[in-house]
């Protein structure tokens, strides 16, 4: 998801947010006690009813498990505001005690290491409606231009439980894929995750749509579309494309997709490798809110104009010539949905890679110039206010400077390497090792050490863990100069490059003072490359 035009206006809450104190259901949510471990989700089967009008929505999940160690009591996740009927075991009705959104649910018998088990959880209620989706965690309930019925999900942070009983946790996918089956009024179509089953019609003036997802997928990316859409088809190299639009906008969408989509899936699929999600598809749904992620039906709400919403994040003119949220949240199908994060505590993971994402796409389309003024940019847009990595268990996620402080920090460790061949080796090898996994920040590193050959903990630990760049200080020493890091890490080691001159110089600070062999006039013919490596220089 991206924020970040919005960012400035939310500093404050997000100050705020890591002020907070730590509260039981904090931990509740965020953390990763005995009845979440001990069991793992195998597939969801969802089914439920949505009713427009009265904002309401009622139905079941299935969770079918496997125990991971023996146990009397699991956790699954509703919102509180949300009426649990009744959870159902072999033809049981179980017992379970609410607490805040967490759900303990009791069995009458322990449940074996490595048994399979399902329980189905029907419920019912009205969801929280986002009062600024998708900043905010909600459903949105809108209307088309003809009044009838528009209607997204969008939680990312806030939790998948906000609607649906899952274990709300992004440490556990359901490995064998999800089946979502939404009933709406007649005449409207529901669009979910994956591909597309078939319908029924219902006696009750309703009708369900059936999908099904094949793919491991996170639970805050399971969702559902409700409008008035028609349904456009079309294939990339063997890969089906798939575009749900409204009605009234289906003429203007033809032609938008058809700029963007396919280059972006030529440019990500060069550099990152082969669509993760295959056998899903690829779906652009439009979305009654800006644009999400969900996996294999991203949601699409930029109203068919270049750029992010009419205006370009980097402020150069480059963000212009393409669509930013097909772009951005379509990035994420490898970085966020592919590769995911334990703990939201983590989201540089999803983010910072995605936005790199947008530069990517800008190289590949426009050249290697445009993309280094595209991500300069957007430094502006970072604050160094608050670390990049948020507090882990409690569900809070770190500064929104995980997009382009991370996207950043991964245009310095390019020039670090200073191979364009070594580097989208290294990039693409990343996402394939980790396709379809759950991994964390020490991950991470270790894979970039590993691959680059250099010891780069250093350098992570500063960008994402204290607030403030390196700085490099450079002073005169005699006809020469002297230069060194100064930063929170400490022996925080960086290569960086200079010219002098027109000629092009590789330093090797630490920081500790070291000495230029080479000879200056004066400090005014020394220029630090700061559109490779972000930093400051004193």
């Amino acid at each position: 998801m991206q924020k970040a035009l919005l960012f400035f206006t939310l500093i404050i809450g997000i100050q705020t947010v890591f002020s907070q104190e730590t509260t039981r259901r904090d931990t509740l949510i965020g953390g990763l006690h005995f009845e979440r471990t001990s069991f793992d989700v195998l597939r969801y089967n969802i089914d439920i009813k949505v009713m427009p009008e009265a904002k309401r929505i009622q139905g079941n999940n299935e969770i079918i498990f496997k125990v991971v160690e023996n146990t009397k009591k699991i956790q699954i996740d509703l919102f509180e505001n949300m009426v649990l009927d009744s959870i159902i075991w072999k033809g049981q009705k179980l017992t379970y005690k609410r607490e805040y959104d967490a759900i303990f649910v009791k069995f009458p018998s322990e449940l074996t290491k490595e048994s399979t088990e399902s329980i189905k959880v029907y419920y019912q209620g009205n969801p929280i409606v986002a009062k600024n989706a998708p900043w905010d965690g909600g459903f949105v309930f809108s209307k088309d231009k003809n009044k009838l019925p528009f209607i997204g999900v969008a939680v990312q942070g806030t939790g998948a439980s906000l609607w649906c009983p899952v274990k709300d946790s992004q440490s556990d996918e359901p490995d064998n894929g999800v089946s979502i089956k939404v009933a709406v009024p007649d005449g409207l179509m529901n669009v979910s995750n994956g591909r597309f089953i078939g319908s029924e019609k219902l006696k009750d003036g309703y009708t369900r749509w059936d999908w099904e997802v094949k793919n491991p997928i996170n639970a805050y990316n399971i969702t559902i579309n409700v409008g008035d859409y028609v349904h456009m088809h079309d294939t990339h190299n063997g890969l089906d494309l798939d575009y749900y639009v409204l009605r009234e906008n289906k003429e203007k969408a033809i032609k938008h997709f058809a700029d963007d989509v396919k280059p972006m899936l030529d440019c990500f699929q060069l550099k990152f490798g082969k669509y993760p999600f295959w056998e899903d598809g690829y779906k652009l749904v439009e979305s009654p809110y800006l644009g999400m992620e969900h996996q294999s039906a991203v949601a699409y709400g930029n109203k068919y104009k270049k750029g992010y919403l009419g205006s370009d994040t980097s402020g150069t003119g480059i963000g212009m010539k393409f669509d930013f949220i097909t772009i951005h949240e379509s990035g994420h199908e490898w970085f966020g949905n592919s590769i995911t994060s334990k703990d939201i505590a983590d989201m540089w993971i999803h983010e910072g890679f995605t936005t790199y994402t947008e530069t990517v796409f800008v190289e590949c389309t426009q050249g290697y110039d445009e993309a280094i003024k595209y991500i300069n940019g957007q430094s502006k847009r970072v604050t160094n206010s608050t670390p990049i990595i948020g507090q882990f268990g409690v569900n809070r996620q770190g500064s929104s400077d995980m997009y382009y402080k991370g996207a950043l920090m991964l245009n310095t460790l390019r020039h670090i390497v200073n191979d364009d061949s070594k580097w989208w080796s290294v990039l693409l090898k990343y996402s394939e090792t980790y396709k379809k996994q759950i991994i964390d920040t020490p991950t991470v590193i270790a894979f970039f050490n590993k691959e680059i050959g250099i010891d780069l903990t250093p350098v992570f630990n500063q960008y994402l863990k204290h607030t403030a760049l390196p700085v490099l200080e450079i002073k005169p020493y005699k006809k020469r100069f002297q230069y060194r890091w100064i930063t929170d890490e400490t022996n925080f080691e960086m290569p960086v490059d200079i010219l002098i001159g027109d000629e092009l110089v590789r330093l090797n600070p630490t920081n500790n003072w070291a000495k230029s062999k080479k000879k200056i006039s004066k400090m005014e013919n020394l220029k630090v490359l700061t559109d490779h490596f972000y930093i400051k220089v004193k």
